[in-house]
């Protein structure tokens, strides 16, 4: 695993990974204590004044039943309160440091069941998605299934809840949608009160999904695990596929998604990489 983090000034360990290009710096804070600002959070993931990230992960000690906790945070600082990309970089972190093949994680939503299948993939037990109006959470009572709202081109959506917040909406061309004017503004609309993450899908021929992600706090991103989630819930239930599993493409590449009928959970599989170790000089965090 990365070496310790060290307080009184030192530089801080860290490890950057990514899963189809949704990056992540990860910080080991299992034997010794690390506490960081918003703000100290938010220059780590700059990428230009830090070290540069769509999330900060932070590994704590585990908990009872888990091999690991782990806390993730937006770019922007805000905590997030699932990842799925970052759970398969982690799951990836313990295999090698364990010598398991299967490995339990705990979030803030609860533990994440991790397995290893073989070419370098990683399979990921998400948990049920939650469908109610309030889980989501909405401002009001509404449909999820047919969320009255409608921003230009996009409309109808889908609302869907994997501890985190998504909307869903289904496109005839998801290239031609400019997620980088539309992504902000639903992000922020005032129905969606914690934000939300914004999910533009296209259904191809095969039955596969094309799948452009704005992710709170974060931007345009490459991937998004618990955005997947909400994707593959939402094709489902608008029943756009066949059956409940689906090849996904992301713009960083692709995952194979299943909801469960056996169990309500999802199911997420796909690659996670280490790209480098590093430490980063404390001095950095004051701005």
């Amino acid at each position: 695993m990365a070496a310790e983090i060290t307080g009184g000034g030192e530089s801080l360990a860290f490890r950057k990974m990514h899963g189809l290009g949704n990056d992540f710096v990860v910080f080991d804070a299992r034997t010794s204590p690390l506490e960081l600002s918003q703000a100290e959070l938010a220059r780590v993931a700059d990428r230009h004044f830090g070290i540069g990230c769509d999330q900060v992960v932070i590994l704590l000690p585990p908990p009872e039943g888990a091999d690991v906790a782990v806390r993730f945070f937006n770019a922007d600082g805000s905590k997030a309160e699932a990842c799925g990309n970052a759970t398969r970089c982690v799951a990836r972190l313990l295999f090698r440091e364990t010598g398991k093949d299967r490995v339990v994680i705990r979030s803030l939503v609860g533990e994440l069941h991790a397995r290893a299948v073989g070419d370098g993939l990683i399979s990921v037990d998400m948990g049920p998605p939650r469908l109610d109006w309030q889980d989501v959470p909405l401002a009001r009572e509404m449909d999820t299934l047919h969320l009255d709202f409608a921003l230009g081109p996009l409309s109808d959506p889908v609302a869907v809840s994997m501890g985190n917040p998504h909307v869903v909406f289904f496109v005839e061309d998801a290239d031609a949608i400019d997620l980088a004017a539309l992504g902000p503004q639903i992000e922020h609309a005032p129905l969606f009160p914690e934000r939300t993450n914004v999910q533009v899908v296209q259904v191809l021929p095969d039955g596969a999904l094309k799948h452009r992600i704005w992710e709170r706090g974060a931007g345009a991103t490459h991937a998004s695990g618990s955005s997947a989630c909400a994707v593959i819930v939402a094709a489902v239930r608008r029943r756009l596929i066949s059956g409940r599993s689906s090849l996904l493409h992301q713009p960083g590449g692709t995952l194979r998604m299943a909801w469960r009928e056996s169990d309500g959970h999802v199911e997420m599989t796909g690659p996670a990489a280490e790209v480098f170790t590093g430490q980063l000089d404390p001095a950095i965090l004051e701005g």
